[in-house]
């Protein structure tokens, strides 16, 4: 069957929809009223926390709800057609041909027991009845503009032979091969590294304007959608708050949800003693208990009593801006340049003594080259290479870099998961690095504690709460009695900020940012030295990071911790970080103070970590540097400096260095340390690529 006849209307178009779920006991609403158009060739971002419903609408365009989904009022339309009215093999026809949808998971969309090339040959095989010889060309060409390297081993290899990245671009080559007028793109970024997001993100948009295609876009990511959208719309509890372009609604934003989201992420400038970020008050609704009126009445500054809360409120326009659309009844009346009123700040805790010590740490692995069969000869993987530094009381070091580069091994020979296989860890002077966890004293075990990225995975989910933070203090050792332990317990409650009752609850009945703040707390029961902090809020929505960062930071004021921020993303390591730790392939590239890191010289690799987070602020100008190929692999890493292979600078450096000597470590100002063989007048010369234009 033909494509749908040329047409120039907007592509989709979604008018005053509503969607629910049925159970036994009730109808849910998850969506309602909600309208939103992509004109051909656009690029439509839809920004909103987890449980707003952004996939149920995606799931509604799709028409895939499940058994118990239903569209309740409203239309979909697609180039002018309704999709409810569609027959199933018309449906069928149009989902991966003309509408293409790509998820938050590339594992979920392969198949691992085919070959790549074969799952791609299908699309245009099932769709357009294509031969196997003009399927197998078409699907080289889309691995090609893709960007992957060596296209035919990509087509014979399986799934599982790929990194997340590599999996993530096959992905969107299938979702290409039939050129869709519409893609969906699902939080397709989510699990990726930031360097490799933005090469993603890179390839997204030039294959947007290569094959016309228009695009949903749906994130919590505002940085991500102000890079790749055209225009946006923001979602709270179901409804659309907040619809217009880019610049409308980045730089003239008409409603309270999208100041107070604004409000509580960091960007350039932010800092955490003068200028806190402020966490939106309250909870997010569950959809069968939504407030009268305004969903958002509950959380908002500007809330008046008898108005916002008196009848459903529908969206204006905002009068002189074409398309922009705003739920709100005062928005006329509210001062939207107003300063924001300053959280309250706080005094810096005095850096004290070192507490920690790390000092030429090694750890390496010996693996079978045949992992499979295991004999034959072992090869190496070298996770952590000469890792050097030292961590003083009250100080926020974070350590950077993307997956693979040895900063979770680091994290565990320091719990005494592993042991070190050369070097020293020095905890107030005590040797800990060839003490395995079994071994050590309670005091040991109670100092170095970890709060990991994952909340969902680290408590017992049939053991109530407050039990889960008693276990922890009588492995401790703390407290003489039950009472005494379970008095310790509620004021952990109190620091992490949950009300006492919560000590009665299951894991299950708590938030993701509730669960994380149990997490903390188990962290800090027992006085803990140092926390680990394995990415910690990078599960949980931008508004309850700032709740949970905040928390961190309050908690190690009192309690004087040393906080290692184990993190890859940027914008919150330079809020909240005294000093910063640059990692790639096992090795320490670059060491300073957030200032120094973040401000020209840079290390080649800082460099393009910098420039590829994505940033929420039309004000910012950004060098533009995406790397090239995967990171190597840690069991064959390349000789000399391990980022030659994606290094831009290479060229500067005489005699082919870096292809055979590791770089010397360099001290420059400050003792601001840098792994690089460029001589300090090419260092010099690094312009910053971050730029804030100048209003």
């Amino acid at each position: 069957m033909s494509k749908m006849a040329d047409y120039d209307g907007p592509i989709l178009e979604i008018d005053k929809l509503s969607i629910s779920f049925f159970t036994r006991l009730r109808e849910i609403p998850a969506v309602m009223d909600f309208s939103v158009s992509v004109q051909p060739g656009e690029a439509v971002g839809l920004v909103g926390e987890s449980g707003c419903g952004k996939s149920t609408v995606a799931l509604g365009v799709m028409q895939d709800l499940g058994k118990n989904g239903r569209i309740v009022g409203g239309t979909i339309k697609f180039k002018g057609r309704d999709l409810s009215e569609m027959s199933d093999e018309e449906l069928r026809d149009i989902r991966g041909n003309e509408i293409a949808m790509i998820y938050q998971e590339p594992m979920a969309s392969l198949n691992p027991a085919m070959k790549i090339g074969k799952q791609l040959m299908e699309v245009p095989m099932i769709h357009e009845g294509v031969g196997e010889k003009e399927a197998y060309q078409r699907a080289l060409e889309v691995v090609t503009d893709v960007r992957l390297p060596d296209p035919e081993r990509m087509l014979n290899s399986f799934p599982h032979q790929l990194s997340g990245g590599q999996q993530q671009r096959i992905v969107i080559a299938m979702a290409l091969m039939s050129k869709p007028a519409l893609l969906i793109l699902d939080e397709p970024t989510t699990a990726l590294d930031v360097t490799v997001e933005a090469a993603v993100v890179e390839l997204v948009k030039d294959l947007g304007k290569k094959y016309g295609t228009s695009m949903l876009f749906i994130s919590h990511n505002l940085g991500l959608v102000l890079e790749t959208c055209d225009r946006l719309c923001v979602m709270y509890s179901g409804e659309a708050v907040e619809r217009g372009s880019i610049e409308d609604v980045f730089d003239h934003m008409q409603h309270p949800y999208t100041q107070a989201l604004f409000r509580s992420i960091p960007l350039p400038g932010a800092d955490k003693n003068a200028r806190p970020l402020v966490a939106i008050p309250g909870n997010f609704p569950l959809p069968h208990e939504r407030p009268p009126g305004c969903n958002f009445g509950p959380r908002c500054d500007y809330f008046e009593e008898g108005r916002c809360d008196a009848q459903d409120i529908l969206m204006s326009s905002v009068p002189g801006n074409d398309r922009h659309h705003t739920r709100c009844l005062k928005f006329q009346e509210i001062d939207w340049n107003a300063p924001i009123t300053v959280g309250e700040q706080k005094e810096k805790a005095e850096v004290g003594n070192v507490v920690l010590k790390m000092d030429n740490l090694k750890k390496y692995y010996e693996v079978a080259a045949n992992a499979l069969f295991g004999g034959g000869e072992t090869k190496v993987v070298k996770a952590n290479e000469t890792l050097s530094f030292e961590a003083r009381e009250s100080e926020t070091l974070a350590i950077v870099g993307e997956s693979g580069c040895g900063k979770s091994t680091f994290a565990k020979v320091l719990m005494g998961l592993e042991t070190a296989t050369d070097g020293k860890i020095l905890l107030d002077n005590r040797d800990i690095e060839s003490i395995p966890i079994e071994e050590r004293d309670t005091k040991t075990i109670s100092d170095v504690q970890m709060v990991f990225q994952n909340p969902f995975d680290t408590l017992n989910p049939s053991m109530t709460v407050g039990r889960q933070i008693m276990r922890a203090l009588e492995i401790f050792g703390i407290g003489e009695t039950e009472a005494d332990r379970r008095q310790r317990m509620l004021e952990l409650l109190d620091l992490v900020k949950l009300p006492r009752a919560f000590a009665e609850r299951m894991p299950r009945q708590l938030s993701g940012g509730q669960k994380q703040r149990v997490g903390i707390a188990r962290a800090f029961a027992g006085d803990a030295r140092i926390v680990v902090a394995d990415e910690p809020v990078s599960a949980l929505d931008v508004s309850v990071q700032a709740a949970v960062t905040d928390l961190l930071m309050e908690i190690q004021r009192e309690q004087k911790t040393t906080l290692l921020f184990i993190s890859h993303d940027l914008s919150i390591v330079r809020y909240l970080s005294d000093r910063v730790m640059v990692m790639y392939l096992g090795h320490v590239v670059e060491l300073g103070s957030t200032d120094q890191v973040f401000a020209p010289p840079y290390h080649p690799y800082t460099e393009a970590l910098l420039s590829a987070v994505p940033i929420a602020d039309t004000s910012v100008e950004k060098e533009h540097i995406v790397l090239e190929g995967d990171i190597p692999s840690a069991m064959s890493p390349p000789p000399g400096c391990p980022f030659q292979t994606r290094c831009r600078w290479k060229s500067k450096v005489a005699g082919g260095l870096c292809d055979k000597e590791v770089p010397p470590v360099k001290t420059l100002a400050d003792g601001h340390q840098i792994k690089c063989h460029l001589d300090n007048a090419t260092l010099d010369e690094m312009t910053p690529v971050i730029k804030i234009a100048a209003e």
